[in-house]
C-alpha cells in the first residue's frame, strides 16, 4: 500500500459568527460562514438574555491532524452569547500525526458585550492538543470567557498518561496586549510540582472590562462558594481566575456558579448559563 493510499482523512472545519444590532434595537445575526464539521446553531431565548449560539462539530470530536477555526465578531452595541453543545473530546492522535489544532477568535466592537462560554474539552489518552484563544476588546466593552480543560474521564477510569497540551490565550483592549498566558505540557509531566498534581481538570475565567477591578472582591466571595482550590486576581482591565481540581464533576459545578454570578454581578444578566450546560 502506498503512502497516499495509507492518509487518513482529516477534518479542517471553520465558522465565523457576526453580531450586529438590528433596526429595533436588538442584536441580530448580521454574518455567517460554517464549514464541516463546524455548525453553529441559534436557539430561542428569554427576553432577558443575549442574544446565543451554539456551536458544535459534527464529527463527534477531533484527533490528530483535525483543526477548526473560530471567528467570533460582536459589532458595536451589540450583545451576544456563544457556547458548545457538549463538551468537545479529543481522541488518541498516531504517532505521525500533527496536533489537534483549535483556534478561537473574538472582536468586540465599541458598547458591545460578548461571552465565550466553552464547556469542556476532555483530553484523552493519547491526544495531543494546541488550542489557541484570541480576543481583541474595545477600551469601552466587555467580554466574560471561560475554558475548561479535562484530562480523562475519572469515572470510567481513564488516565492522561501519554500526550501533550498546549493551551494559549491572548487578550488585547483596543489592540494593546493585556494579557498573553501559555501553558505547555507533556502528560508525564502532569503530576509533578509545576503541574497539576492529583489535579484532572482545570480552568479559566476571564473578564475583560473597564470595572474589572471593583468587581474583585465580588468574584472572591463568589469563589468562596465554590469548594474547589481557586484564586483571582485583576490588573488592567482584566479580571482573572483559575480553578484547579481533581474532581471534574466538582469543577463543572464551580465554573457554572461562578460565571452565573459573574453575569449578575458585572452585567446584571440573569445568573444562568446557556441552557445546553443543564442538559
Amino acid at each position: 500500500m502506498d503512502a497516499v493510499a495509507r492518509q487518513h482523512q482529516r477534518a479542517d472545519g471553520a465558522a465565523h459568527v457576526e453580531f450586529k444590532v438590528g433596526p429595533d434595537g436588538r442584536t441580530v445575526l448580521g454574518d455567517l460562514y460554517q464549514r464541516a464539521p463546524c455548525r453553529v446553531l441559534f436557539p430561542s431565548v428569554e427576553s432577558a438574555d443575549t442574544t446565543q449560539a451554539v456551536l458544535l462539530t459534527t464529527s463527534g470530536g477531533l484527533t490528530g491532524g483535525d483543526r477548526t477555526s473560530v471567528a467570533i465578531d460582536v459589532r458595536r452595541g451589540a450583545q451576544a452569547t456563544v457556547t458548545t453543545q457538549a463538551a468537545e473530546k479529543l481522541y488518541r492522535a498516531l504517532p505521525e500525526d500533527p496536533e489537534t489544532m483549535i483556534q478561537v477568535g473574538m472582536n468586540v466592537a465599541a458598547g458591545g458585550w460578548a461571552e465565550w462560554l466553552a464547556q469542556e474539552t476532555i483530553v484523552f489518552e493519547g491526544a495531543r492538543l494546541r488550542r489557541d484563544f484570541r480576543a481583541d476588546v474595545d477600551p469601552t466593552a466587555r467580554l466574560l470567557a471561560t475554558e475548561t480543560l479535562v484530562l480523562g474521564r475519572t469515572a470510567m477510569g481513564e488516565r492522561f498518561e501519554t500526550g501533550s497540551i498546549h493551551d494559549s490565550w491572548q487578550i488585547r483592549r483596543g489592540g494593546r496586549l493585556i494579557w498573553a498566558d501559555a501553558v505547555h505540557l507533556e502528560a508525564e509531566m502532569l503530576a509533578a510540582p509545576f503541574g497539576f498534581g492529583t489535579a484532572v481538570a482545570c480552568s479559566n475565567v476571564v473578564y475583560v472590562g473597564d470595572d474589572a477591578a471593583a468587581h474583585l472582591e465580588g468574584v472572591r466571595e463568589l469563589l468562596s462558594k465554590c469548594r474547589v482550590p481557586a484564586a483571582a486576581t485583576a490588573f488592567d482591565g482584566l479580571l482573572l481566575t483559575r480553578l484547579l481540581c481533581d474532581d471534574a464533576a466538582a469543577l463543572r459545578v464551580a465554573v457554572v456558579a461562578l460565571v452565573a454570578g459573574i453575569r449578575q454581578l458585572v452585567a446584571a444578566l440573569p445568573p444562568r448559563l446557556p441552557r445546553v450546560w443543564y442538559c
